[in-house]
């Protein structure tokens, strides 16, 4: 038997014994990894750099992306060096830095997943109170508010999950360090401290849940009752992307932390984790660019004018000694 005080580090799930497979799943996480970087990253880049995305939307789109690259560099980067160098082993203050990391980007990413409906519902139902009710202070107090929760929420749980004796070894069925898993080696009689923490995250989740669920409700009885084809079209343009990522993120946040124990295994652990914490960040930036013309075509005009640099850069190098030689003479 073991306790926390004596736990140096644990030992992460393996993907694999074959060093084939684990290059294999270095390679593939590399890949979903720069994907979100690159994506996130042109987000980021091209509503800062264009005036014309200047607005609530797209200001909370843009904090959103942040959260995403924080989310995914939580857990992506440990596990493809222990997939590369053949390892499990996390030290316990780099467990706890990752529990504390995970839930504060995933639940400040909820919260602003729920203003980001609000600023959807505002526009759509109540559009000539827009500037007024979502003006540049407004929105900067709302994304605020969704960091600090976030930070709240996750400080209340690491510090009540790692201040668990822990009983049962420091062996852990999941490939990053997941709360879920570090309670199965608590001794049993402890899991009863964990209960005022999971009521608090079951009322946030709640509480975040109804507001999506009613914000949604009023918006499409709105659009419905719009007559233009093209009015409504637009309407569900901008909305239909978010409500994909806020279903995606639900479905398999919800089924990874509620899903009975006798349907549980590492294997099954491991995708649904893949799922709710590793695919968003890197699905996340194509559901937006798909359907919004106005950040497509940003995007699309950021790309041309850092190809056109690009490719002007050779011209310039050539240009370089003549213009040297110029000086010089």
């Amino acid at each position: 038997m073991s306790n926390s005080s004596s736990i140096t580090h644990f030992l992460l799930l393996a993907f694999a014994d074959r060093r084939e497979l684990q290059l294999l799943h270095f390679w593939l996480f590399l890949g979903i990894s720069l994907a979100a970087l690159l994506g996130n990253g042109l987000i980021i880049t091209t509503i800062a750099c264009d005036h014309h995305l200047h607005n609530p939307m797209y200001f909370f789109l843009l904090n959103l992306s942040l959260l995403d690259l924080g989310s995914i560099s939580t857990t992506v980067p440990k596990a493809m060096a222990n997939s590369l160098w053949n390892a499990r082993a996390i030290s316990y203050a780099g467990c706890a830095a990752q529990v504390f990391l995970l839930i504060f980007f995933i639940s400040a990413e909820y919260c602003l997943l729920t203003i980001m409906a609000y600023d959807r519902y505002v526009a759509i139902c109540k559009p000539l109170h827009y500037g007024t009710l979502l003006g540049s202070r407004a929105c900067v107090h709302m994304a605020a508010a969704a960091w600090g929760s976030g930070f709240l929420h996750a400080l209340l749980h690491t510090a009540n999950t790692f201040s668990l004796p822990l009983c049962q070894g420091n062996v852990l069925d999941q490939f990053f360090c997941e709360i879920p898993q570090i309670l199965k080696l608590s001794c049993s009689h402890s899991y009863l401290r964990e209960l005022g923490p999971v009521l608090v995250n079951v009322c946030l989740a709640f509480g975040c849940f109804v507001l999506i669920v009613v914000s949604y409700v009023q918006i499409f009885r709105a659009v419905l009752r719009i007559l233009s084809e093209q009015g409504r079209h637009k309407a569900f343009s901008t909305c239909l992307p978010h409500l994909a990522v806020v279903s995606l993120f639900l479905s398999t946040a919800m089924f990874a932390h509620l899903k009975p124990s006798s349907i549980s295994s590492p294997s099954l652990n491991v995708v649904v984790a893949v799922l709710y914490s590793v695919v968003p960040p890197a699905v996340n930036p194509l559901i937006y660019s798909l359907r919004n013309k106005d950040l497509k075509g940003a995007l699309w005009k950021r790309l041309e004018y850092v190809l056109l640099h690009i490719n002007n850069v050779p011209i310039i190098l050539n240009g370089l000694p003549r213009y040297l030689r110029k000086r010089q003479d």
